[in-house]
């Protein structure tokens, strides 16, 4: 609301206070007036008529039987009464009066029928006089409680209009106390901001408390102010904007950072290099390098490269850093970058600092390691049996050798040409998943037992090699299954494999399916030499290598990976119970039809 309407509101609100009052005085003197013409036209007329009545009674005291003219005036004055009946119980007093008026008037007809003689007395004229002082009396009465309730109501009248104008003073003088406050107040504000302004201080704005036209100048003079900074500070201000931008994006970096100035004292340590130094930013911000890297072994192998000679090569030579943080492990890799700034004055580019950085390289660091210890492990895999069939092949070439050697050669070379063929399918399903394509199933009904069938028989060979003892717990009531035939046979065949590699010669190898509720599950069990909990969930890792007692590292780290996203597509789930020294179980299910 703006001033000038709070200012017509206030004057609209006094006019309608004197408008009410001088209404409400008006009724009340209206209403006294028409209550004091009613007495008058009623009981003050009655009484007139009454004081009338009694002079004619007068007249006709001396010769009430023959003097007709003063019971004419009676009369006349009697029909003007019994038109201006007001009281109650006064209609009453009029018909007796009417009565006893003609009976008087019979009684001079009468008289004057018999002739002139001395008067005779007659009773009517005191009765007449009797009932005309009760009348006079009766409006009397009336007239003196009429005028003690119009005094009452004047009386009432007269409160009020004092109340009204109690509060139309009261009114006027919160008017008279707000409304000029209310325009010069903001002017003092307006007064005091411009004195500050002339003082060069621009920032005493004036508050914004309303939206009136002093709001609206208010808004004006501030942004005025704000310009007026802005033009005197713009480059502190950009400056400022610039170093809040700076710091909240190197206080967010995952990467350690270290500014120093080109006297190499630390003008800045984010929260990770600090983390890592093991220093709070009140200890190194300000401080010189130099002296710091006394007490401190990581800033000591920061700044060792850069007393170089060749700063570059050193930088790029030095050694990853390794940092243990939360009882783990981690690899951080140095980089430096040269601050320099053009100075106008001199027209030359100048060395003011330099930011060190430690980047996370654990993650490059453990891939490394996997694709090495891979690399490793192929070519240890495929190293044995190319060198066992070259051996092979060589025998075979000795024309001395009987045939039942040959066809025990022979039968090397093919289970070792197979185990190739394995390894590179492997590699070959591990390209098309990591390339995206996904895994094409052919889901349909299976009978498991065909599938537990069909892979014993295809490791049957290298059962009987390690003289194993192979267990078959396969309920007639097996329920079929949704899966993919050629996909579980692989998995099965896979674990199989596994179960062998790693059994001790003699022992058994037990293969169990059983329903479970609404899946069926297979289980392949080994006695070998177990592994422990903390390697359940690795060794269904790509490249996984976990080492047994004996050394023998396993085969390429992807068959059970492998084997886990088969099954994990068809709806099942792969997972193995195992502790060291007893034996592995693993498990695997598939969703019934």
């Amino acid at each position: 609301m703006n001033l000038k309407t709070k200012i017509t509101l206030g004057f609209l609100a006094m006019l309608l206070l004197l408008l009410s009052i001088g209404g409400y005085g008006y009724y009340s003197l209206h209403q006294l007036d028409r209550n004091s013409r009613n007495v008058l036209t009623a009981n003050l007329y009655s009484v007139n008529l009454g004081q009338q009545m009694l002079r004619a009674l007068d007249q006709l005291g001396r010769q009430p039987l023959s003097d007709t003219a003063g019971t004419a005036r009676f009369v006349a004055a009697l029909d003007q009464e019994a038109r201006n009946i007001t009281e109650p119980g006064e209609q009453r007093l009029v018909d007796e009066m009417n009565r006893r008026i003609r009976q008087l008037q019979r009684q001079q007809q009468d008289a004057l029928r018999a002739g002139s003689g001395p008067a005779a007395a007659s009773p009517e004229p005191a009765a007449l006089r009797r009932l005309t002082y009760q009348m006079i009396e009766l409006n009397t009465r009336a007239l003196n409680q009429k005028t003690e309730a119009a005094n009452r109501r004047a009386d009432q009248a007269n409160r009020n209009l004092l109340t009204f104008l109690t509060l139309a003073t009261l009114l006027a003088l919160g008017l008279v106390a707000s409304v000029p406050e209310a325009a010069v107040q903001p002017l003092r504000k307006l007064t005091a901001a411009l004195r500050h302004a002339t003082e060069r201080d621009f920032s005493a704005t004036i508050p914004q408390e309303s939206h009136d036209e002093f709001g609206q100048v208010a808004r004006a003079f501030n942004q005025m102010l704000s310009q007026l900074r802005e033009y005197r500070s713009s480059t502190a201000a950009e400056l400022i904007t610039a170093r809040n931008r700076a710091a909240s994006i190197v206080n967010t970096l995952d990467e350690g950072l270290l500014l120093l100035d080109e006297h190499r004292r630390i003008l800045l340590a984010n929260p990770v290099m600090c983390e890592l130094l093991g220093l709070p930013a009140e200890k190194l911000v300000g401080q010189p390098a130099p002296l710091v890297r006394l007490h401190n072994d990581l800033l000591q192998a920061l700044l060792t490269p850069l007393d170089a000679p060749n700063r570059a090569a050193a930088v790029a030579e030095a050694p990853l850093l390794r940092i243990s943080q939360r009882g783990e492990e981690a690899f951080y890799r140095l980089a430096v970058q040269d601050l320099v700034s053009f100075n106008e004055a001199t027209e030359k580019t100048e060395f003011v600092g330099q930011i060190l950085t430690l980047r996370n390289v654990s993650d490059f660091k453990k891939l490394d390691q996997v694709k090495s210890n891979f690399l490793a492990t192929v070519s240890h895999e495929l190293k044995t049996p190319l060198s066992s069939m070259n051996i092979n092949l060589k025998l075979l070439q000795d024309e001395r050798l009987p045939a039942d050697e040959r066809l025990r050669i022979t039968g090397q070379v093919r289970q070792e040409t197979q185990r190739l063929q394995r390894m590179v399918a492997e590699l070959l399903d591990v390209s098309r998943l990591d390339a995206g394509a996904g895994i094409q199933l052919d889901l349909r009904p299976t009978n498991l037992a065909d599938v537990v069938q069909y892979a014993t028989a295809t490791v049957q060979a290298q059962l009987t090699d390690k003289h194993l003892r192979l267990d078959l717990l396969l309920p007639t009531n097996l329920p079929a299954a949704r899966a993919d035939v050629e996909k579980t046979t692989w998995v099965l065949i896979n674990l199989l494999a596994n179960a062998i590699r790693y059994s001790p010669v003699g022992e058994a190898l037990t293969v169990r399916a059983a329903p479970a509720g609404a899946f069926v599950q297979v289980s392949v069990q080994d006695h070998g030499p177990g592994i422990a909990a903390d390697h359940h969930d690795r060794i269904f890792q790509r490249f996984a290598q976990i080492p047994d007692k004996t050394g023998y590292r396993g085969g390429s780290g992807l068959g059970l990976s492998i084997a886990r996203e088969f099954i994990t597509t068809q709806g099942g789930r792969l997972w193995v119970e195992s502790e060291p020294g007893s034996g592995s179980t693993f498990h695997f299910t598939l969703p019934t039809v």
